[in-house]
This record gives structure tokens, sequence and C-alpha cells, in this order.
């Protein structure tokens, strides 16, 4: 296959075709994985095709989102480990789509590098496509772009766009939103993919520091960077089942801005978040980032996710039944708070 496609000048000017077709041959096995039952075999060879089925939905709304893994890419760069970037980018959007009560129904991944090594690639996309099988989107297309000249050889970024769909009945309105409903955390993984800008100012990744790579006890034997590169947690699964037994009310996915930019995202004006910050399970991690940066508390909130990946809000009845639930899907879920009057959107005490 593609036996004709081979241009000496263009791999002279740096950009060698053949090992684009090289990868996409070495990554259909990951892609193959994400299928699912909108997928077209052997449709659309410049777009990716999907058959939708709007199983029963009145008013079907298709909800979208894009996002990349920020500079978390140089930790993967660092490690030479390239297998969970992926996760990271699909966690991105998928996560965020779910905020809407979407199921999301496909993928597409961008890449863009300095230069195409095969091999490589296929391991990033072998990422993207675990983060689709555990979000339940299929893998239906992307781009890999070699950059030579705009970027070293051995770097690249990575962006992605999910879609989902949802009935707009059940979409999540925060007008029922009232005083005395609670708020839950799911727990993070890490990190997550944010803040890394910071992260990397403050353990001096760029120079490539050496304690980057010591095993830490207060961080369970893992070094640093092993603890960075932890891939973002994907929720999708755990939200939709919950979606289904409990009036969710509210869901904020914490990301870059932490607790004071996302929280208040999905809480109507008049009411505010009141968050314990005792009751908050804080990442190791995030207090190495704290001490290692000589950061504010306040700074630390309004930057990363603290420990809480994720934040819904049910009534106060349903509260026990959610954290149950939610439980039983694998998350580490508990009370960090409740709603009350105000314009604040979130408070932390």
């Amino acid at each position: 296959m593609h036996q004709n496609s081979k241009s000496e000048s263009y791999a002279a000017a740096g950009v060698d075709i053949t090992a684009g077709y090289k990868a996409v041959e070495l990554m259909k096995r990951h892609i193959a994985r994400t299928k699912n039952e909108g997928c077209l075999d052997d449709v659309g060879g410049f777009g990716g095709c999907f058959g939708l089925s709007l199983g029963g939905m009145e008013e079907p709304v298709l909800v979208s989102g894009t996002d990349g893994c920020g500079t978390k890419v140089k930790m993967a760069i660092l490690l030479d480990q390239h297998d969970t970037i992926g996760i990271d980018a699909v966690a991105m959007c998928v996560n965020d789509i779910i905020c809407c009560g979407a199921k999301p129904l496909f993928f597409l991944d961008y890449i863009a590098c300095g230069k195409n090594f095969p091999e490589k690639i296929a391991a990033i996309v072998s990422g993207v496509a675990e983060g689709c099988v555990q979000s339940g989107a299929a893998l239906i297309g992307g781009e890999t772009a070699e950059h030579p000249g705009l970027m070293p050889v051995e770097d690249y970024d990575l962006a992605g766009f999910a879609v989902g769909i949802v009935d707009k009945k059940k979409m999540l309105d925060n007008t029922r939103m009232q005083e005395g409903d609670v708020v839950i955390a799911l727990a993070s993984s890490g990190v997550h993919s944010n803040g890394f800008s910071l992260v990397r100012k403050v353990f001096d990744i760029d120079n490539n520091n050496p304690e980057l790579y010591v095993a830490r006890e207060e961080l369970g034997g893992k070094t640093v960077a092993q603890t960075l590169l932890t891939p973002t947690r994907i929720y999708v699964k755990s939200i939709l089942a919950l979606l289904e037994k409990v009036d969710v009310k509210g869901i904020s996915h914490i990301t870059g801005g932490g607790f004071y930019e996302n929280i208040p995202r999905s809480i109507p004006k008049g009411l505010t978040a009141r968050i314990d910050k005792a009751s908050v399970k804080v990442l190791p991690i995030f207090d190495l980032i704290a001490k290692t940066g000589n950061i504010p508390e306040r700074d630390m909130y309004n930057t990363y996710n603290m420990g809480v990946g994720m934040s819904v809000v049910v009534p106060a009845g349903e509260a026990e039944k959610a954290i149950e639930i939610l439980k039983a899907h694998g998350e580490d879920a508990y009370v960090i708070g409740s709603i009350v009057k105000g314009d604040d959107g979130v408070v932390l005490v």
C-alpha cells in the first residue's frame, strides 16, 4: 500500500510521508478497540463517519468539547513514556461534555510532531484508544502532522475533539438547585492535565532536575515524574450511572482554575457552594507542590484540583445513595460541602 507515494524532495525537507503510513498501520489495532455501535467500517477516507442512533430521544442535542494535555506532554517526552498521555487528551474532552449529561459518541485526535517516529505515534494513539474505551467513545479519525523546523524532532503536542449526545429534557439544569443541596467530590488521580506551567517551574522540569527521578516515600514510592504523568481520571461511566438513578442538579469538572473557577460554573446566581476544606482529601503531590514552590493555599485551590477531579450537586436526601452508586463504579466519592445562599459562586471555609 502506498508503494508509489514517496517523495525524496519532501523527505529532504524533513517530512517522510511513508512514516505517516507506517504509523497508521501500527495504530489500527488500537483504534479497533474503540469501535462501538455507531462506527461505519471502510467509509469516509477523508472524514470520520459515525452512524447516529437517536435511541428514542425526543429532542437530541449534540454536545462537543475540545482540549489538549497542555505542557504535561513535557513529562511524557522526558520519561520517554507515550502510552498514557492520550488518556489525558480524551479525559479533558469527555469529562467536560458529561457535565451536560451527554454520553460521548466519538473522538478525533490531532498530533503535531517535529518528526514522525511511527512507533512513538502509535504509542500515543494507544493511550487515546484507552481513553476512548474508558469513556465508551469511538476513535473515528485523527491527524498526525510533521512540523520540521517548527519544533524539535523529539517534541510533539496532542489535542482532541469529542462529540456526545443527550436528550434535551435530560440536560442538566442548575435552575433547580436550591439551598441545602449537597456537594459530592469524586477523587482525582493526581494533577490531571492542568497547572503544569507552574509545576514545571516548581520542580525545575525544563532543566530536567534530577530530583524528578528520586523515589519518594510520601508519593507511595513513586518519583515526582511518575506521579505527574499519572493519567487524568475519566468519570463518564460512573456519572452516566449516577444520572440514571439520582436527581443530579449540577456537575463541575475541576480543571485549570481549580475550585474557584470551575465550581461556580455549575451554580446559579443567588447560590454558593460552601466547601469544607477540612473534608477535602488532598493528595500528597499537591502538598509537595505547595511546599516546594512556597505556594499559598488559595493559589493552590485556584490552580489545581487538590484531589477532587469532579464535583456533583444532589439533593441532601439522595446524597447517600449517590455516594453508594459512585463507589460501586470505582469512585472515591464523599461530601465536601453544601449549597447556601450567596453570590460568591464558591467559598472555601
